[in-house]
C-alpha cells in the first residue's frame, strides 16, 4: 500500500534561492542534476521491484532487465572517464533486450553504440500552490488499481515490448512499496481515464509515465493526473522530461523548460 509522504525541501536550497537569486529559482540552475538523481531513484526502485540487477557507479546507474524490459542506463555526472564509458558500453552491448540511455547533461557522446538519439527539455516547477483537478484523482492502493495504471501506460506510450500483457511485469505489486514512489489514477464518470507515477527523492519530486488511453484523450485526464499528483509535492521543486506534445500542458501548470536531456535508444 502506498502511504502519504511529506518531504520538506533542502534548507540549503531555500537559502540559496533567497540569497543568491531572489527572482530565479535555484532549481532552474540544478535542473540537470535534480532530474539525474530522481530518474536514478525511480529506475532503481523499478529495477528492485522487478528483481532486476541494479548497478551503481559514480557516473551512472544501470538496471539490467531481460529481453522485454531491456537495459536502462541513467547518467549521473557529465564527465565519464574512459573506464566508466567502457563499462557502460559493455553493459549496453550484452543486453538481451532494448537499451535506453538518459543523459540529462547532454555531455556524453554515445554515437559509437549505434543507437538513435534525440533531445527533450527538462522542465522545472518551483514550489507553489496547486489547483484542484477537475476529476477524481487518487493514489493507487490495491493490486487491481496498479494493474489498471500499468495497462494505461503500456497503451498510452505504445510500449510494444510489454505486449502481450503480463500483469505486474512493468509495475510489480511492490513498486509502490519502494521509497518515495506513488502511482495515481484519474477517474471520470466511473471510468479510469489516466495514470501517472511520481517519485520524491532528496527534497525534489518528478513525474513519470503520465498517460491516457487512446479512447479517453482530449478529456483533460492528463491535466487531472498532473494536478492530483502535484498536490502532495506542492512544497517541493518538481522536474520532468517533456515530450513535444506534453510541453504545452506542463507549461500551463507552471513548469519552465530549463535545459535539454539527450536520450539514446536501440529501438
Amino acid at each position: 500500500m502506498a502511504n502519504t509522504r511529506q518531504t520538506t525541501p533542502d534548507a540549503r536550497v531555500e537559502d540559496r534561492s533567497r540569497q543568491d537569486h531572489p527572482d530565479h529559482p535555484v532549481a532552474f540552475d540544478d535542473a540537470a542534476i535534480l532530474q539525474a538523481r530522481n530518474s536514478a531513484a525511480f529506475w532503481a526502485a523499478t529495477g528492485n521491484s522487478r528483481g532486476h540487477e541494479v548497478i551503481r557507479r559514480r557516473s551512472f546507474l544501470a538496471v539490467l532487465g531481460g529481453k522485454r524490459a531491456g537495459t536502462r542506463i541513467l547518467l549521473q555526472e557529465p564527465d565519464l572517464d574512459a573506464h566508466e564509458l567502457a563499462e557502460l558500453t559493455e553493459l549496453a552491448g550484452r543486453s538481451t533486450g532494448p537499451v535506453d540511455v538518459e543523459d540529462p547533461f547532454s555531455s556524453t557522446d554515445l554515437s559509437h553504440l549505434g543507437m538513435r538519439n534525440w533531445q527533450m527539455p527538462i522542465m522545472v516547477r518551483p514550489p507553489g500552490p496547486v489547483p484542484a483537478p477537475a476529476m477524481e484523482v487518487s493514489r493507487v492502493q490495491q493490486t487491481h488499481e496498479l494493474q489498471t495504471a500499468e495497462q494505461i501506460v503500456i497503451e498510452g506510450f505504445e510500449l510494444t515490448r510489454f505486449t502481450p500483457y503480463r500483469p505486474g511485469e512493468m509495475f510489480p505489486t511492490t513498486l509502490t512499496e519502494q521509497p518515495g514512489v506513488d502511482v495515481f489514477l484519474a477517474v471520470l464518470d466511473g471510468e479510469t481515464v489516466g495514470a501517472g507515477v511520481t517519485v520524491v527523492h532528496d527534497g525534489a519530486g518528478s513525474h513519470y509515465w503520465v498517460g491516457t488511453p487512446s479512447a479517453h484523450r482530449s478529456r483533460g485526464a492528463g491535466r487531472a493526473v498532473m494536478l492530483g499528483s502535484l498536490a502532495p509535492m506542492a512544497n517541493l521543486p518538481v522536474t520532468l522530461t517533456a515530450s513535444r506534445l506534453g510541453r504545452p500542458l506542463y507549461e500551463s501548470l507552471g513548469f519552465t523548460a530549463v535545459t535539454s536531456s539527450t536520450w539514446w535508444s536501440s529501438q
